[in-house]
């Protein structure tokens, strides 16, 4: 499955295009100042294959800086060991939930050093990127250069 798929379905995943009835547990979700500010990003729909990222002042300031995130792991690779994954503030089986209802979406996170796959929640420590490209091909928000802490 190529990079572009894999982005498109994680982003279905993330409730632009995905119903469902069931609920989450509001106790499993990760709540902090971080994900707050990414909770605030907007999405404009151009057309049904083209979405857009509209960023705010306040997560502008964090823009190519240091910045921290605790959540799950959502692997986009088979493997125990992970270096390229999406975060969110949901466990893998609730991340359907995320990007609607209050939930912020999930975001890319590229590490420097593999990190094992596990079910609780990990700290990571990178370099917020923000991508104005079109984010049914490419994830908005991205943690670079990051770091399991």
């Amino acid at each position: 499955m190529n990079m572009r798929k894999v982005i498109l379905l994680l982003i279905l995943m993330a409730g632009f295009g995905v119903v469902s009835k069931a609920q989450h547990n509001p106790e499993d979700q990760i709540i902090s100042e971080n994900w707050d500010i990414i909770g605030d990003v907007d999405f404009k729909t151009v057309k049904e294959t083209e979405m857009y990222a509209i960023f705010n002042a306040e997560i502008k300031k964090y823009a190519n800086k240091p910045f921290e995130l605790e959540g799950y792991i959502v692997p986009i690779k088979d493997g125990m060991k992970q270096t390229k994954f999406m975060l969110s503030t949901l466990p893998i089986n609730q991340c359907f939930f995320c990007g609607k209802n209050g939930v912020p979406i999930m975001v890319m996170v590229e590490l420097t050093e593999p990190i094992k796959f596990t079910y609780q929640t990990v700290k990571i420590k990178g370099t917020l990127k923000l991508s104005t490209a079109n984010a049914m091909d490419n994830p908005p928000i991205s943690l670079l250069a990051g770091k399991a802490l």
